[in-house]
């Protein structure tokens, strides 16, 4: 360590540090403020911010807008604290669509316009244009965010818009097909797509972010019988799958993605008639063994798994049914 330049040595600290005391400390000095600026503290910070600790869930009502940090040893959240929102909006207005690396995209309902939001550093970028593009439609679009191999978050790298050929199934734009927000893992968005009624088709959409090409790999082999929901998670750059299926009793089975196919990591015993994949999402697996499950109304509560546990997933981005989000501190910008 006494070998290495102070410039390295403050680097090496400064990225370690909680997102908000990184915005603290650019007021040091103008060169910590240069440093901390910089796409490559950014960048380093943000793959170092990636853990449960800086996790926070993000809950929306009619008035105001909380951030909440989990604490799981009672599977409950910790103190409340108001954020504002940085943009204009009207009561009981605002979606969270998608997430990535501590950013949201936001959906205004009233106007359909689609931001993007920091909540940790309250910057935001509007992404709908004046030429009507970036106007988001409730059940025909879905939203994914992604960094391709440029490291160029791609919603905002330029201030327009282009359209892609979309080469697989037309039949999946149908309104007929329920698409969920995209997940990014390893150089591919992912989304679930699943026909609306029971016994319907449900695949997967691959979009490889550098290529810009569509491919379709199967659903994991669940039975068809009762409602089938796939809640894809990304876990330490692995794509896994929770899928549920059932009327009144539901089962969970969770699967990993091995090239194209699905591989099955466990089961989760059957779980009493709450109607799950239609109004919770699995969020966390945690290291005593348990899931934590978030319901519509915004409450914990945890399935007990009587296994060796997992290290940790990463949180699920999106809520059916429920205006949230959990997300992960980080200070990426919106305008490098």
């Amino acid at each position: 360590m006494a070998d290495l330049p102070i410039h390295t040595i403050v680097f090496e600290i400064l990225t370690r540090l909680p997102a908000k005391d990184v915005g603290r400390s650019k007021s040091v000095c103008k060169q910590w403020y240069a440093l901390l600026s910089t796409q490559d503290f950014v960048r380093i910070h943000c793959s170092r911010s990636l853990v449960s600790s800086n996790q926070r869930v993000l809950l929306i009502d009619d008035l105001t807008c909380s951030v909440r940090p989990i604490i799981s040893n009672n599977n409950d959240y910790g103190p409340s604290s108001i954020v504002t929102f940085p943009f204009h909006h009207q009561n009981n207005d605002v979606s969270i669509l998608s997430y990535l690396n501590g950013l949201l995209c936001v959906c205004l309902n009233h106007t359909y316009e689609l931001l993007l939001w920091n909540p940790t550093t309250n910057a935001f970028k509007r992404l709908s244009t004046p030429d009507s593009h970036g106007f988001y439609i409730n059940n025909l679009d879905a939203i994914g965010l992604y960094v391709d191999a440029d490291d160029d978050y791609k919603s905002r790298e330029v201030d327009s818009w282009r359209n892609i050929p979309f080469i697989t199934r037309q039949e999946y734009l149908s309104p007929h097909f329920k698409w969920s927000a995209g997940t990014f893992c390893g150089g591919t968005l992912y989304f679930t797509v699943c026909e609306c009624w029971i016994g319907g088709t449900n695949v997967v959409i691959c979009f490889d972010v550098n290529s810009e090409q569509f491919k379709e790999i199967s659903f994991p082999p669940v039975p068809s019988i009762g409602m089938v929901q796939g809640v894809l998670v990304n876990v330490k750059n692995v794509l896994h799958m929770f899928a549920s299926t059932g009327m009144f009793e539901m089962t969970i089975d969770l699967w990993t993605l091995q090239g194209d196919y699905w591989i099955k990591v466990l089961s989760c015993p059957p779980i009493p008639p709450i109607s799950l994949s239609l109004w919770c999402d699995i969020t966390h697996y945690v290291t005593n063994g348990n899931w934590f499950v978030m319901t519509k109304l915004g409450k914990l509560f945890t399935i007990e798994m009587d296994m060796k546990p997992f290290e940790c997933f990463y949180p699920v981005s999106w809520f059916r049914g429920f205006k949230g989000a959990v997300f992960v501190q980080t200070i990426v910008s919106l305008s490098i």
